[in-house]
């Protein structure tokens, strides 16, 4: 782990993340492992579905980058389902592979027959889910969940155990569920999901410290984003020392989606000094390669993989956004594979159309050409309500050069 704000090339960040007052309140683990869930929760987006070839090229492009856990699926959903985490399985991939599983001996069984390294065992806890949608008591999801976690554990699965809902849990009833696990089917990890995506960062820390103590056993944490909040409080997780975050590519998931991987990779590396082997430079590939899958477009705007994030319209500034990157962003461009863009529009300055010509290899133009650039540009992204396409501009520089050219010769 490093504590550097700034490295050269790379990042230059608020050396306030750094300072003991506090860093001092983390109870950072030594390190995070990455669990991506794109081929399963992120396929519950609604309308999102992946043929088992897509499948494979997603899996394939995480185990590029890096990820240290891939969720191939859920082998009971269907038969095209468990072919393609038969098929992930077989690949040889750096990446664990997992499946996604009921409390029922036979989803062990499937995950089995697929070759997987371990299994997601998922259970209700949440107090509404248990009141509305299974009535079910405590004893009622313990007495299902240790058969299962033990048979799992037996024929040599990595066994998550995945309370869903456990942000709505009544304290009482996750407490009792946990003590009584742990005597009866101790699981390698728990997970504390925060399936509606409505805790606080806070109170994830001070979740993520009571399954702790309960259970004296690795915490993961899986949180969707219905208050646009899944990436910090994973984070937040981590802040109180869960050791896996979970994710899925570009955000996506049900409703407002799963906190998302590449923003939390990110994080990791930049914001908390991880020192990751994730390849960051892929990212926008991988990004690329699940919205046209998906058929999900990545908003412009979006952390990480939008395609404005490295984009100046201003025209103050413009000229660092190529020279010195890291005057105008907090991370470099190259860092996740990307470049500086000048744009043109409204908003430009002088320094935006000379940069502009100085691509077409034009460094001829005076000052008074260039005004007359600024002013028609100006113009015509107040016309049209938004940037200048290459086109656009070309037509307005072969205008005016001419022009000034021709008054020139008199």
């Amino acid at each position: 782990m490093n504590d550097k704000y700034f490295r050269e090339n790379e990042w230059w960040v608020s050396p306030y993340n750094f300072v003991p007052e506090v860093r001092n309140t983390y109870d950072l683990p030594k390190s995070v492992s990455i669990h991506d869930a794109t081929l399963r929760d992120g396929e519950q987006t609604p309308g999102v579905v992946m043929s088992i070839a897509e499948k494979v090229a997603i899996a394939e492009k995480l185990d590029e980058i890096g990820v240290d856990r891939i969720e191939a699926g859920m082998p009971a959903v269907s038969e095209q389902d468990f072919q393609a985490i038969k098929e992930i399985s077989k690949l040889g991939l750096k990446s664990k592979i997992y499946t996604f599983a009921r409390a029922i001996n036979a989803d062990i069984d499937k995950a089995l027959e697929c070759g997987c390294h371990g299994v997601i065992i998922e259970v209700p806890i949440g107090y509404p889910k248990l009141k509305y949608q299974f009535k079910w008591t405590w004893e009622d999801v313990l007495r299902k969940s240790v058969p299962v976690i033990n048979y799992a554990k037996s024929r040599g699965m990595h066994v998550v155990y995945f309370p869903y809902d456990t942000t709505r849990a009544r304290e009482e009833d996750l407490s009792n569920v946990l003590t009584r696990i742990m005597q009866e089917a101790p699981p390698d990890s728990v997970g504390v999901v925060d399936t509606m995506g409505c805790i606080l960062p806070e109170a994830m820390k001070f979740m993520v410290r009571m399954v702790k103590k309960l259970t004296n056993l690795p915490v993961e944490v899986h949180t969707h984003n219905d208050f646009g909040m899944a990436v910090a409080t994973e984070l937040a997780g981590v802040e109180a020392g869960a050791e896996c975050v979970h994710s899925c590519a570009n955000g996506l998931g049900e409703r407002t989606g799963n906190a998302a991987l590449e923003e939390l990779i990110v994080a990791l590396h930049v914001l908390y000094g991880y020192d990751t082997k994730y390849n960051l430079a892929k990212l926008p590939e991988l990004g690329e390669l699940v919205s046209r899958i998906s058929r999900f477009p990545i908003a412009a705007n979006k952390p990480i993989l939008g395609d404005r994030n490295f984009t100046r319209e201003s025209g103050i500034g413009v000229d660092l956004v190529v020279k010195e990157p890291l005057a105008m962003f907090g991370t470099h461009p190259s860092l996740t594979g990307r470049k500086g863009e000048v744009v043109l529009g409204k908003k430009s300055g002088k320094l935006s159309i000379s940069y502009n010509l100085e691509l077409m290899g034009i460094t001829d133009a005076d000052d008074e050409a260039v005004a007359e650039m600024l002013k028609r540009v100006k113009d015509k992204g107040i016309e049209k309500r938004g940037l200048l396409t290459p086109e656009e501009f070309r037509e307005i520089v072969e205008s005016v050069l001419p022009a000034k050219r021709e008054v020139a010769k008199r």
